[in-house]
């Protein structure tokens, strides 16, 4: 491999992870990224003199991936475990605890969905006719609510999937793809008469001695991508963007720079580890069918606003790791996160909270000032946690177009790209895109675009 040269257009934790896995087999990588820094959505800055992270806070745990780079660049004894993850959903005017046994939001258990008070007394009994109502079996990918709705009524999808689906992709559950947003249930779907059945079935079969669902890195997840960036030794270069890309007789060539001063790169080969409308805008000329299908993908927009407050503003300090809020509540914040409550080894005497801003369809929201939407997080934990004063500092991260959306027909989408993809010789994609929004997943679609590009440059 000495002398071949592999660029990376992106310097998301997707691109870092590539390089990294491209560096493994001995090749020269460049990462080229057209921000002013590195880490896309992954980014940890000061609030209150605490480290707290602006995009992801956590990560999977029961997915290799994350914690295998973590450790691998050096990140292993910065590996940190949630102290709770005990969550609530405001619903009906007061915080409701998540029932057990639930999964993406779907009951498992119809006496604790009755305890939680989530949904209404109405709302109650149409949950068990699942249990009688014919079968609904899905023969082709469908909207989550299409078929939510279906088995356990209107409520269970408005108070209870909604919030969590909206945790994860800022969407709606009439447009999110059932196999691709929630894989286990729609494995059920195809051949279980009762939703209840199968989630409880799910929920049983989920280890229970494999440690805690999620993880962090005890400097915020921000941390991961300079790790990754230094452990991979490859060239990275912010602020430069990519404005086209050519297959020439050898490998690749792109494009940089502003039009009037053109800088061109040769490479062997090329990783596209950007968004999916930058990555459809390189592709345009050499891979028309799979730009035209990343095209398609839709992108939603958010905020997070950060407070940290003393302890004394809560008239009870919050023991869970924070709620959730349905859109039927009709209320700004989609989520708030106790970061200090979930991640003890931020406490440092103050609470700091999270409140996540946006759901797709929600643009004119955010379109308003830091110091409006700090307003709408300070009156939201004013209502519902009865917080008093002011916060001693905020920070306002705005994340536009950050969260792609898994609609309907997502995956067969995604099979058409990759299958327009690997005709070209040196040439793979990876990232948020693809086959999850979840660090894990990114880094599992790099590693397997690294092992493509190197497998092709080895014969």
């Amino acid at each position: 491999m000495n002398g071949k040269h592999v660029v990376v257009v992106g310097g998301g934790i997707s691109g870092l992870a590539a390089a990294w896995f491209l560096s493994q087999g001995g090749v020269r990588v460049t990462v080229l990224e057209g921000s002013p820094r590195i880490g896309g959505k992954l980014l940890a800055t000061e609030v209150a003199g605490v480290r707290v992270d602006a995009g992801a806070e956590a990560m999977l745990a029961r997915r290799p991936e994350g914690k295998d780079l973590a450790k691998a660049v050096g990140l292993g004894d910065d590996l940190v475990n949630p102290g709770t993850t005990n969550a609530s959903i405001y619903s009906r005017g007061a915080l409701r605890p998540m029932p057990k046994g639930q999964v993406m939001g779907v009951p498992s258990d119809v006496t604790e969905l009755a305890r939680s008070g989530i949904i209404s007394p109405g709302g109650l009994l149409r949950v068990p006719l699942d249990q009688i109502l014919p079968a609904t079996l899905v023969r082709s990918d469908v909207s989550v609510a299409a078929y939510i709705r279906a088995r356990v009524g209107g409520e269970v999808l408005d108070r209870m999937v909604e919030p969590l689906l909206g945790g994860v992709y800022a969407g709606r559950a009439d447009m999110l793809s059932l196999e691709a947003t929630m894989p286990a249930i729609a494995e059920a779907a195809r051949s279980e008469r009762s939703l209840l059945n199968a989630a409880r079935q799910i929920s049983q079969d989920a280890p229970k001695q494999a440690g805690p669902v999620f993880t962090s890195l005890r400097n915020g997840l921000g941390s991961l991508p300079e790790a990754v960036a230094t452990a991979s030794g490859a060239d990275i270069r912010t602020g430069v963007t990519v404005r086209e890309l050519r297959r020439t007789q050898d490998g690749w060539r792109l494009v940089t720079g502003p039009v009037p001063r053109p800088e061109v790169i040769e490479a062997d080969a090329v990783v596209v580890a950007v968004p999916a409308p930058a990555a459809a805008r390189l592709l345009q000329t050499e891979v028309p069918k799979a730009a035209a299908e990343l095209a398609r993908i839709e992108y939603a927009s958010m905020a997070i606003v950060t407070l940290a407050y003393p302890v004394d503003a809560f008239p009870e300090p919050p023991t869970g790791s924070g709620y959730l809020v349905p859109p039927v509540e009709g209320r700004p914040i989609k989520a708030a996160t106790f970061s200090s409550v979930k991640w003890p080894h931020l406490a440092n005497d103050l609470i700091i909270v999270r409140c996540s801003i946006g759901r797709l369809g929600e643009e004119a929201l955010l379109q308003r000032e830091d110091g409006e939407l700090v307003s709408l997080a300070m009156a939201e934990l004013g209502e519902v946690m009865g917080v008093r004063g002011l916060p001693v500092d905020t920070r306002v991260t705005r994340w536009g177009g950050g969260l792609p959306q898994y609609n309907v027909g997502h995956l067969d989408r995604i099979a058409r790209v990759r299958a327009a993809v690997a005709v070209q010789t040196g040439l793979a994609v990876c990232g948020a895109a693809y086959d999850g929004l979840g660090i894990p997943a990114c880094i599992s679609t790099a590693r397997t675009a690294a092992a493509g590009i190197l497998g092709g440059l080895d014969t």
